[in-house]
């Protein structure tokens, strides 16, 4: 075998081998927007926007200040994880409330639940009901997997407005 046959053959040896172990990582440990192909607005086929909770006539606008009249919401802060990027993330405040029913709950909603003693803020990707009930499938937004199913017992608040 002479030199250039040799040489062609490593390297198209070698880019196989590098591509094969980088499509690898990405599949199992997931990647990060701008990399990312398995993001909330494209891959998951569902790009619902949160429901409306805040209603025009709850907003009042002066020229020093805005008010949104809703019952009962607190202020929210958020880890920096990344999984919900580039929607929120360390820097964001968010608005939310309890939620009284599942009723209150809708695809495209960002919750905040519980799941192995933490909270975590994830979008809801779909409801569904199973032998036990309901359940809401949430996903971060820059997560390539889902968190699988969440009960309405864990869920602890809705986010209703996000403030840069």
């Amino acid at each position: 075998m002479n030199i250039e046959k040799l040489i062609k053959v490593s390297i198209i040896f070698l880019l196989g081998f590098l591509s094969a172990n980088i499509a690898g990582l990405f599949l199992i440990y997931g990647s990060e927007i701008p990399f990312s192909f398995t993001n909330f607005s494209f891959s998951s086929g569902n790009n619902s926007a949160p429901f409306d909770f805040v209603k025009e006539n709850q907003i009042q606008i002066y020229d020093d200040k805005i008010i949104i009249n809703v019952e009962n919401a607190s202020i929210s802060r958020y880890a920096a994880t990344g999984s919900m990027l580039p929607v929120l993330d360390e820097g964001s405040n968010g608005i939310r409330i309890v939620p009284k029913s599942e009723a209150d709950i809708h695809i495209g909603d960002i919750i905040t639940f519980k799941q192995d003693n933490m909270l975590i803020v994830h979008r809801v990707v779909n409801i569904g009901t199973d032998s036990e009930g309901t359940y809401f499938t949430t996903k971060g937004d820059n997560n390539s997997i889902n968190d699988g199913k969440i009960r309405f017992k864990d869920i602890k608040f809705i986010t209703i407005g996000i403030i840069w």
